[in-house]
């Protein structure tokens, strides 16, 4: 189960690995909250907060499982830790399509969660087979294969739930099965045996992995700049449907289409523009250029007045995707071949966590504003907010590439 014989390693494999598990997730998009309220019988408001607790509880299980399935394919490889982790989705869509009751949507989101560590584990695999000059291009095709599952699985998942509620979750299981299927017949190891370490709890969990990386200054100083990102990410992605349906009034269709659009574009960039933008900017610029576009995003849905207005901003915003794969390509020139695994996934880690506060914050702000007697302007507040803390993420970022090109004073004789 280590190699598979006659093959060598390719960024391909992982590319089909990722669609496959996006279109698996994005198939539940539309339908998973219907369900939660049918449990709920009907009750919108309760249903929303049920929803919501089970979007956390998976966020929090990743923040734990993440960086112990980043350390084991340190240990054991990644072909393995892929495995398990589209076996741990299969596992969880089986039981959400016959859950009886609530609490099974709860287990299986812990299942599903603990072994959510196929996007972190390919960043590394994708480390482990790339030169350090083509790794942002690469970073970038797995953006790509992100994108390109998440304009399929949503747009499929609507359309089979109006067949049967429970029908996607059946699709999604046979994508993860299909998933596993494909790693296990033709993905091959991409870990060679000198470049594994041994495994320990205290890089494996979640606070030992990120003081784990006191030794890398640059990587851990980056953590803090990621984490802030991935929190104001969050903000905008819970709040966008609210957001538009208070401000212009869309429906499900229109807010399906407009994630749609953000899913192709985003796409585009990152498997054309990523290759050739970043080798003749520098990863550095290119970070700093997508984390300004994203600034400059955020504030312009806020303040955008009619509807057809947010496909614009769209359509720029999208140009911020060069900074993601800019940053993990910069991330791993820093960090030895022996800890690719465990950095990926304290970063995993990172994007979970900001998952569980980032909602609660968005949706709290975006509640304040649409209140009664207060200025349709003010509607944006938490896109506002959102764009305020990815310059901080910024400075942090800035401040981080400053260090790391200063130069180093000389050792008096």
């Amino acid at each position: 189960m280590s190699i598979v014989p006659g093959r060598k390693p390719a960024v391909g494999f992982i590319f089909v690995t990722l669609v496959l598990s996006v279109v698996g997730f994005g198939l539940l998009i539309p339908v998973l909250p219907s369900l939660v309220k049918e449990f709920k019988g009907g009750d919108v408001s309760a249903g929303s907060h049920a929803y919501g607790w089970i979007i956390s509880t998976y966020a929090l299980m990743q923040f734990v499982g993440s960086p112990i399935m980043g350390s084991l394919s340190d240990r054991y490889g990644r072909r393995r830790i892929i495995l398990i982790a589209t076996a741990g989705s299969a596992v969880d869509y089986v039981i959400m399509a016959n859950a009886p009751t609530l609490a099974w949507l709860f287990v299986a989101r812990i299942i599903a969660g603990f072994t959510a560590g196929v996007l972190s584990t390919a960043n590394a695999y994708i480390a482990d087979v790339t030169p350090p000059e083509k790794r942002a291009q690469s970073f970038g095709l797995m953006g790509a294969a992100f994108g390109s599952g998440f304009v399929i699985g949503p747009v499929l998942g609507g359309f089979l739930g109006h067949i049967d509620l429970r029908l996607p979750f059946w699709v999604a299981a046979g994508c993860a099965g299909l998933n596993w299927c494909w790693g296990f017949m033709v993905l091959p190891e991409s870990l060679k045996p000198e470049n594994r370490r041994a495994f320990e709890w205290k890089r494996a969990n979640p606070i030992g992995a990120l003081l784990a990386l006191r030794h890398l200054p640059s990587v851990l100083a980056l953590a803090g700049s990621y984490f802030i990102l991935m929190l104001a990410q969050t903000m905008l992605q819970s709040t966008w449907a609210l957001y538009t349906d208070a401000r212009y009034h869309w429906g499900p269709l229109q807010v399906g289409f407009s994630l749609m659009t953000v899913g192709v574009l985003s796409g585009l960039v990152q498997a054309t523009l990523v290759k050739k933008i970043v080798p003749k900017i520098g990863e550095t610029r290119a970070v700093v250029l997508g984390f300004i576009i994203s600034i400059c995003a955020q504030v312009g849905y806020g303040l955008a007045t009619h509807g057809w207005m947010i496909y614009a901003i769209v359509t720029v915003g999208a140009f911020a995707g060069i900074s993601q794969p800019a940053l993990q390509a910069y991330i791993t020139k820093h960090v030895p071949a022996n800890e690719q695994g465990a950095v990926q996934g304290v970063y995993g880690g990172l994007a979970s966590l900001a998952g569980i506060p980032g909602p609660l914050i968005g949706t709290f702000i975006l509640g304040w504003a649409v209140g009664p007697g207060r200025s349709p302007m003010l509607a944006g507040s938490s896109f506002f907010t959102g764009a305020l803390i990815t310059c901080l993420a910024l400075y942090l970022a800035v401040l981080t590439f400053r260090k790391d090109q200063a130069p180093t004073p000389a050792v008096a004789a």
